[in-house]
């Protein structure tokens, strides 16, 4: 064995925990959040500081260096190396011992904050710094990088809230630095006490300088902390595997004071006065100063709707012991900051909402308003606070001079800006006018007295800088300390002392010049794939643990945790791909489809990732070229071509024969096995009468209204086009028959989508066809295309979404809406469809026309009033909804109905035929139990259960024993039943659909509701 095969198994013998040298798992570390990209030879995932000291041994006998990585969001190449990455997420991850009484933690690196934030919640407690990655970023990164937050003003950077360190040195010294020369390696203090007087003077006094080695911590008036030294040093000096970290007392309440003024310069000026700000008595522990000063401009907020008046904002956070002293002391601040509109919040919903908008603010700048996009690498410069407003006026002189646009924003309390810069980092043209840019700016920062990092730390983007900053000698100083900790130059090289030129090793380098061949349009990349791939920057908010609030990305990382499963993981993987130096095989890659295999297509990452990055569309895609040539699974077969196979059935009328097959126990088995469906799964029934036919027997041939029931509507009534989508149609009848009663009650008139394909061309105005074309007419039927997509056989789908446009180019001419009931059908409609057949006008015209049930009813039925229901209401809103078509028509609806209750985030985990698939079920039922079991179990005996997606209710049927029902089926039961009747029979029914809990008496059997037809 030779090379890396004995390196591999040098440590595979000396560490208990995972070493990884296989493709996908040093794909996925060859960037975190900058430009930077480094192919490492393996990834270790140790478990213990026995294990740290283990690898450290192996790979400095062989000469390889090390690299230590928590959550992957450095945006200055600082977590990237070549030689082996240390994984601190996988194992050493807990939060050790929390003490509330002393206030203090003992974590490890891998611990993610909010963990630790929500275990010290509980005792009134908190960890101080809060960057905006909170949901993913590590402590352990945290202490390498100094780490700051929006709460700095009030409780500094991680440097001031850190006690002691356990660390592992190069050579494997295990020491614990902390006040004192406690833990220092031998010639530390002899080297610092010689430098007394320029750690006196060469450090710029702000209060977010983290560039460079905090030396001057080691001065004996600063308690000679060797711990406060090594912060900020970026894995350059020693691992870490422990570390005690101060907590602080959380405010009992807070309030959100946002203030608006006419630009950012305003705001910057008004922010060192706000930061200032102080009560006549209190502290900020205790809610006295401002525990937050965040400034942003209008260019960064999609929707100014919701702020007060205004070009750009500052956030200010008060604390108190009360709402009311929070409240009080947010409206003193909004009285006296001479703003031009203010807004104080107090309710958390809101707070949060405001936050999103700022905290998303990372991933929203790296477009401009008109989708060109922009790089950190000038991420977190930070200036005295007093000095920000005339530094931002000059950096935007600078931006100017150099052709160049960004979009700051930041912590304006403390001087300290974020931003990307619309760099062109494809062209050697482009890359040297990002070089000259940087050494301008370096001058710029310096010149107003501060920090080329801020927050983010130097990493490869602003280390070759330093000599600027701090001069020659004071560089030499630093190396000098390097040599103490590593004499062998074995952690993290290249980074903070002797670095690599900051227009090195840029991750865009290895990918492809030209544009790849690709069957959807792109349109947000100008029909570039590798563009759309570039989307994603790293910030990795698909990493995190929990689904908050309405989201929905990333379900199969939460079920897994692993990286490969994310949303970053994949487009990492994908990069890689193109690039083709890790990945070697391209669109054939077993790597890449293993990783895409457990993407539910959920489009969750396309509203929820601050990029818009859609892995459900590049999962098509390259499941697409993948098969391309190839045998494809059987589950693509049946389940891909689903519309195909329930269509015969409906035809042959051999529905209750499949059924009663599929009832059969090996009959069952063996379909499912030769299918490729999850054992575990049940088959769904099948409907005795299809939609179509029961709209058949009430509706006049040419299907202009109904026969019966209500009567015909008159001819003025405004029409409406029914989607007869596969589940509705052929799984589901009973939301459409319910949906056209809804819609019929609230005065429109309800057709279905026409069924007669002609074959020739139009004549004359271009609506007339020839007689010819008559008679070679076929009937056919309307298909979104969904299952085809899903499965990545793109052109089948584009077959059918052609026939699909043919058959409704009459109602494209009269210009009718279509309300489409099945949430992914909408979704495919609206967004796949156009994306697809970017090539035909139609395709945009349809999906402009394509409305949910609710937004037919709100648009079109503007004055009706729905049965008012009074009943809480449980579900889950369908991942395209929230992703693709947004629910805030569902949500009026459903208050006018008396619906009253908040659907969870997440997904239900079925996701159309994932959740069916062979392999899947057991991540399909952990993204159940997240947030859509838990909320049906915990819901009241009479609540009604929403689920209008086919998927969701199969999953609640399949694993709850519930039956889900469509907002439509449940304003179809309360127009039948009258007001009250309706109350009472549906909290019968709701009584009778949810299994009782624990103790709970059973409901009286009276039968599940629904039609018998339909099952």
């Amino acid at each position: 064995m030779t090379g890396n095969a004995e390196l591999r198994a040098a440590l595979r013998a000396a560490v208990r925990g995972e070493v990884a040298f296989d493709v996908t798992s040093r794909a996925l570390a060859t960037m975190d959040a900058s430009n930077y990209r480094r192919v490492p030879l393996g990834v270790v995932a140790p478990r213990d500081a026995d294990d740290v000291a283990a690898v450290l041994e192996v790979c400095r006998a062989h000469g390889v260096p090390v690299v230590a990585r928590g959550g992957g969001t450095s945006i200055a190449g600082q977590a990237t190396g070549t030689g082996v990455v240390l994984d601190f997420t996988r194992h050493m991850n807990r939060l050790v011992r929390l003490d509330a009484e002393a206030r203090t933690a003992v974590v490890q690196p891998g611990l993610v904050l909010d963990r630790l934030q929500e275990a010290a919640a509980p005792h009134g407690l908190r960890f101080g710094p809060d960057p905006s990655t909170h949901g993913r970023c590590t402590l352990g990164g945290m202490i390498g990088n100094n780490s700051c937050g929006a709460h700095s003003v009030a409780w500094g950077t991680t440097a001031d809230n850190v006690r002691e360190l356990d660390v592992v040195t190069a050579r494997g010294l295990r020491l614990r630095p902390g006040r004192g020369w406690a833990g220092a390696p031998d010639g530390l203090r002899a080297l610092a006490e010689g430098e007394r007087a320029r750690l006196r003077t060469g450090f710029p006094a702000l209060p977010r300088r983290i560039s460079g080695y905090a030396l001057d911590a080691l001065l004996p008036e600063r308690g000679a902390d060797v711990a406060r030294s090594l912060c900020g040093s970026e894995g350059t000096l020693a691992v870490l595997t422990e570390a005690v970290v101060d907590l602080v007392e959380a405010p009992h309440a807070h309030a959100l004071a946002v203030l608006g003024y006419a630009d950012e310069g305003a705001a910057a000026e008004a922010a060192a006065l706000v930061a200032r700000w102080s009560p006549r008595s209190g502290t900020a522990g205790s809610g006295g100063r401002p525990l937050t000063v965040e400034g942003m401009g209008a260019d960064l907020v999609p929707s100014a709707a919701g702020l007060p008046r205004g070009a750009a904002w500052l956030f200010v956070e008060t604390g108190g012991d009360s709402t009311g002293e929070a409240r009080a002391r947010a409206e003193a601040i909004a009285r006296e900051a001479d703003a031009v509109d203010t807004l104080v919040v107090t309710d958390a919903a809101g707070q949060r909402a405001l936050w999103r908008i700022r905290e998303d603010a990372s991933g929203t700048a790296t477009r401009m308003p008109d989708g060109t996009e922009a790089w950190p690498g000038w991420e977190d410069c930070a200036v005295p606070p007093a000095r920000l407003g005339a530094y931002l006026r000059d950096f935007r002189a600078l931006l100017t001079a150099h052709g160049l646009r960004g979009t700051p924003y930041g912590h304006f309390g403390d001087g300290c800006i974020h931003v990307r810069i619309d760099f062109d980092l494809l062209t050697a043209a482009g890359v040297g006018r990002f070089r000259r840019f940087s050494e301008e700016l370096a001058d710029l920062v310096v010149a107003h007295g501060g920090s080329l990092s801020g927050e983010h730390g130097d990493g490869q983007a602003r280390a070759e800088l330093l000599p600027r900053m701090y001069g020659e000698d004071m560089v030499a100083l630093f190396e000098r300390v390097k040599g103490v900790w590593d004499p062998d130059d074995l952690l993290n090289p290249g980074m903070l002392v002797r670095p690599a030129p900051l227009d090195a090793n840029l991750r865009f380098a290895v990918l492809p010049r030209e544009p790849v061949d690709v069957a959807f349009g792109y349109p947000g990349d100008g029909g570039d794939f590798t563009a759309a791939v570039r989307r994603c920057v790293g910030v990795a908010k698909c990493r995190t643990q929990t689904a908050s609030g309405p989201a929905v990305m990333c379900p199969s990382y939460r079920a897994t945790g692993e990286e490969r499963h994310s949303t970053r993981g994949r487009a990492r993987l994908l990069h890689e791909m193109l690039a083709g130096e890790v990945v070697t095989d391209g669109w054939r890659s077993e790597e890449v489809r293993e990783a895409l295999d457990l993407c539910l297509a959920c489009k969750g990452c396309r509203s929820d990732c601050p990029v818009g990055v859609d892995m459900a569309t590049y999962k098509a895609e390259f499941l697409h070229h993948h098969y391309a040539g190839r045998r494809r699974p059987a589950a693509h077969h049946v389940m891909g071509r689903l519309p195909v196979w329930l269509r015969w059935v409906s035809r042959t009328r051999t529905a209750p024969l499949v059924d009663a097959l599929a009832a059969v126990g090996p009959l069952a088995r063996a379909a499912k096995r030769a299918g490729g469906i999850a054992p575990e799964r049940g088959l769904p029934r099948l409907a005795r009468e299809t939609f179509s036919r029961w709209w058949r027997k009430r509706a006049p041939e040419d299907g202009s209204g109904p026969r019966g029931g209500s009567g015909p509507l008159g001819a003025s009534a405004p029409l409406v086009v029914l989607w007869p989508d596969t589940f509705t149609e052929h799984l589901s009848p009973s939301v459409g028959r319910a949906a056209v009663e809804v819609l019929e009650a609230a005065g429109l008139r309800v057709a279905l989508p026409p069924t007669l394909r002609m074959r020739g061309r139009p004549v004359g105005d271009g609506r007339s066809r020839n007689a010819a074309a008559l008679l070679t007419a076929r009937r056919a039927r309307v298909c979104c295309g969904l299952t085809y997509v899903s499965t990545g056989q793109l052109d089948h789908a584009r077959a059918v979404l052609r026939r699909t446009l043919d058959l409704m180019e009459p109602v494209l001419a009269a210009d009718v809406p279509v309300v489409v009931l099945e949430p992914s059908c909408a979704a495919a409609l609206r967004s796949d469809l156009p994306e697809l057949l970017h090539d035909d006008p139609r395709a945009a015209r349809l999906a402009a026309r394509v409305l949910t049930f609710a937004e037919a009813l709100e648009r079109h039925a503007p004055h009706w009033r729905p049965p008012r229901l009074d009943r809480p209401v449980v579900g889950q809103t369908h991942c395209h909804q929230h992703a693709v078509l947004g629910d805030a028509a569902d949500r009026r609806l459903r208050e006018a109905a008396g619906l009253d209750g908040e659907l969870s985030g997440g997904c239900c985990g079925l996701a159309g035929n994932f959740g069916f698939e062979k392999g899947h079920f057991e991540v399909s039922r952990t993204c159940a139990e997240e947030a859509l079991l838990p909320s049906v179990r915990d819901a009241a005996r009479d609540a009604v259960v929403l689920a209008d997606g086919f998927s969701c209710r199969t999953q609640l049927e399949q694993l709850a024993g519930v039956r889900g029902r469509h907002l439509a089926e449940i304003l179809a039961e309360g127009l039948a039943a009258g007001p009250t009747e309706a109350r009472e029979e549906g909290r019968k029914k709701g009584r009778e659909e949810r299994p009782a809990r624990p103790g709970e008496p059973p409901a009286e059997p009276e039968g599940r509701p629904g039609d018998p037809g339909e099952r």
